[in-house]
């Protein structure tokens, strides 16, 4: 989770990689074999290998969007945290974040941020139990750090 060198925190979710891979391998291989079959099938319409060609395209659009769900990232250090949910990336100095708190029943932890906002961090969600925890106390003691140098 550290690079000692320079002491850069990056987390990133475990079973949702999983997860998404699995499904992704999975559409794309049911859209291939359909597409294979497509040309077999007697039903009366006459289907083109561009229609084949298309179903496997369908199939790579959609194992690629599953995959987007995969991509969140949290990369932190002293100077602040950057964070990367499914399309977008927001960078936070510490002194903008009031707390990290992971909140009952909450799915992913999130950035306490002032004036009643908050941020959601989804590389750290609560199906990974325990990283997700040692990730919370990684980034609650960067916090602190930052706030006591501050």
């Amino acid at each position: 989770m550290t690079d000692q060198q320079t002491a850069t925190l990056v987390i990133r979710p475990r079973r949702t990689l999983i997860m998404c891979s699995v499904l992704a391998v999975l559409l794309l291989g049911v859209f291939i074999v359909v597409a294979v079959l497509l040309r077999n099938s007697h039903t009366g319409v006459v289907f083109e290998p561009a229609d084949q060609a298309a179903m496997i395209g369908i199939g790579i659009l959609l194992a690629a969007g599953t995959m987007l769900f995969a991509m969140p990232r949290v990369r932190a250090d002293a100077d602040g945290v950057e964070v990367r949910n499914v399309l977008a990336t927001r960078r936070f100095a510490w002194t903008d974040v009031l707390s990290v708190s992971f909140p009952d029943g909450a799915s992913w932890a999130r950035f306490e941020l002032p004036e009643d906002e908050y941020f959601s961090v989804m590389a750290v969600q609560a199906v990974d139990r325990d990283r997700a925890v040692a990730a919370v106390r990684a980034l609650r003691r960067l916090h602190r750090a930052a706030h006591e140098a501050a």
